[in-house]
């Protein structure tokens, strides 16, 4: 399954960095956050749509929990909720997670290309690094950001701009991936081009193109099979070019 960058004019510079989403990009981890959300709402007795909570996944709790909650309730239950949600997907799901396939596959092929790799992700400190743990990949993260390290969850640019400011790179130099429109709406508004993968059932190839995606690919695995006819490998020949 090969799906080619929407603009190859868009590979406007050599990247040195590539920043990775976690959940439902290298992690298959959405579903169960659906569900524990669904969980905890209905434990403080609310309830809505599976559509809806499985529409806003990719953001942080503060940006996802405005959507369902009044500013009343956000004040007076919205931080229970999410110890609440948080507690419940520690205990329930996180063992059950498993990483999409040949994640540390890719992660070693840009590793031998010269890259930098970064993590940026609205998930909490203790569960990325479990997320890094389970898809083997410790030790080729230059950098993992989360939540805990700005101001804002995603669609938010922030984790993205904290993750550029350790790589010491600009938008144009790296390029993200992720599974969200929230990740594309994020570093769109930094300059920084996205990569979509359809792993993690969070929107259509259509919508993530629409979005502003300049490639979207099946899963990791279809990344790494594609990776010379993707905009990675594209931007590689630039970077040798210029020396």
């Amino acid at each position: 399954m090969h799906h080619p960058p929407a603009n190859r004019s868009q590979n406007r510079a050599s990247i040195q960095g590539v920043i990775f989403d976690l959940d439902g990009t290298l992690v298959d981890s959405n579903d169960f956050h659906v569900e524990a959300w669904d969980l905890a709402f209905r434990h403080f007795g609310k309830q809505f749509p599976l559509a809806k909570l499985r529409a806003n996944i990719g953001k942080g709790s503060d940006q996802y929990l405005p959507e369902f909650l009044t500013p009343k309730e956000l004040e007076t239950s919205g931080k229970e909720i999410d110890q609440y949600r948080s507690r419940l997907f520690r205990k329930e799901f996180l063992s059950r997670i498993k990483p999409f396939p040949r994640v540390r596959e890719l992660f070693e092929r840009i590793k031998d290309d010269g890259r930098r790799i970064a993590l940026a992700t609205s998930s909490k400190k203790d569960d990325a690094k479990t997320y890094t743990d389970i898809a083997g990949i410790t030790d080729l993260v230059d950098c993992l950001i989360t939540a805990d390290d700005a101001e804002e969850s995603k669609p938010s640019p922030a984790v993205f701009q904290v993750a550029l400011e350790k790589l010491q790179l600009t938008g144009p130099q790296a390029v993200a991936v992720g599974d969200t429109v929230f990740d594309i709406e994020a570093a769109k508004q930094i300059d920084l081009p996205t990569i979509a993968l359809l792993c993690g059932r969070a929107a259509d190839e259509e919508t993530l193109r629409r979005t502003g995606a300049i490639a979207v690919y099946k899963d990791p695995a279809d990344l790494l099979d594609h990776y010379e006819d993707s905009p990675l490998y594209e931007r590689s020949e630039q970077l040798a070019s210029s020396h």
